[in-house]
């Protein structure tokens, strides 16, 4: 490329920083409101909120490169997809090449890579249904071994090796690939199941609802980042459960604090809390989405201590 050619696509990517900006920042918006997750349908017209709509996903490919855009805009990891994508030390998600040469539709995200613009990633949880991710970077296009490698985070983005990070780069990798990867997805499946509302109050506000983990994912055994161990609850709700305030019994019935039951308050602890006692859950519309008894008993008998 020529240093004419190349000063004119720098000169291009500052106008199309500023759009990824706009689309990253409705996007947040949006998905905050659906709980997490978004639908191909809603990503196939999306909504830019200024009275005009972008497609952000393409019709039957991992890799979107929309013909006005110098550089990729979105990547699909799909775990039924047909391409290897996997996580690489933890924290940074290996994408392998499209299939045949390694042009095509690499070359725009080799683009991507070259002037540091961020990409949304789409991280299948269901049919239809993503969680996104951004922004991430592409921040290696390893040719021998036909992959980008992916950054989930803008600290990530400036690795003088992507390939061979130290063990301090792999544990802050981990701890990125915890916050930016696993909890979204965590987040979007639960919130997803429990069809955008709060299993004990039913509000509806996505924005306003939190996947509860029911055993922490500190604890090697039960504590797995997977639906049958979340709770869609409000942020009251999952404030109240988190502090043994609130508990839920095995049976999926609600229990309040004796202390908090005799306290005489506002509205809200009356309305918000009080009156949940003896209330039974919301549960998923899938029975193989409701909680798991063992992990309930298990949050119960740590209630039952702090009771």
């Amino acid at each position: 490329m020529t240093a004419g050619a190349w000063y004119t696509l720098c000169m291009d990517a500052d106008g199309e920083s500023r759009l990824r900006e706009q689309i990253m920042h409705r996007l947040m918006v949006v998905t905050a409101r659906n709980g997490g997750s978004i639908t191909r349908g809603e990503l196939a017209a999306f909504d830019l909120g200024d009275g005009r709509t972008r497609r952000l996903i393409d019709h039957s490919r991992g890799i979107w490169n929309p013909r006005d855009l110098s550089a990729t805009l979105a990547i699909v990891s799909s775990p039924d997809g047909p391409y290897a994508d996997e996580e690489v030390d933890g924290g940074l998600l290996r994408y392998d090449y499209r299939a045949g040469t390694d042009a095509g539709d690499n070359t725009k995200l080799r683009v991507a890579a070259e002037l540091g613009l961020p990409l949304i990633l789409l991280r299948k949880i269901d049919t239809g249904v993503y969680v996104p991710v951004f922004p991430v970077y592409a921040v290696d296009d390893d040719r021998a071994n036909r992959r980008f490698l992916i950054a989930l985070d803008e600290g990530l983005r400036f690795l003088r090796d992507p390939r061979h990070l130290t063990e301090d780069q792999r544990r802050y990798a981990r701890r990125i690939a915890r916050q930016r990867l696993h909890q979204p997805e965590f987040r979007g499946r639960v919130i997803r199941a429990y069809g955008t509302s709060c299993t004990i109050c039913s509000l509806r506000h996505g924005e306003l609802l939190d996947a509860a983990h029911i055993v922490p994912d500190s604890h090697q055994t039960l504590g797995q980042p997977v639906v049958r161990n979340g709770l869609s609850l409000c942020k009251i709700h999952h404030a109240a459960f988190d502090e043994h305030l609130l508990g839920i019994t095995p049976d999926y019935e609600v229990r309040i604090n004796a202390d908090l039951l005799d306290e005489v308050d506002g509205p809200m602890l009356k309305h918000g809390l009080q009156e949940m006692h003896g209330q039974s859950l919301h549960l998923p519309a899938a029975r193989r989405d409701w909680p798991d008894r063992d992990r309930l008993a298990h949050h119960w008998d740590d209630f039952l201590r702090a009771s």
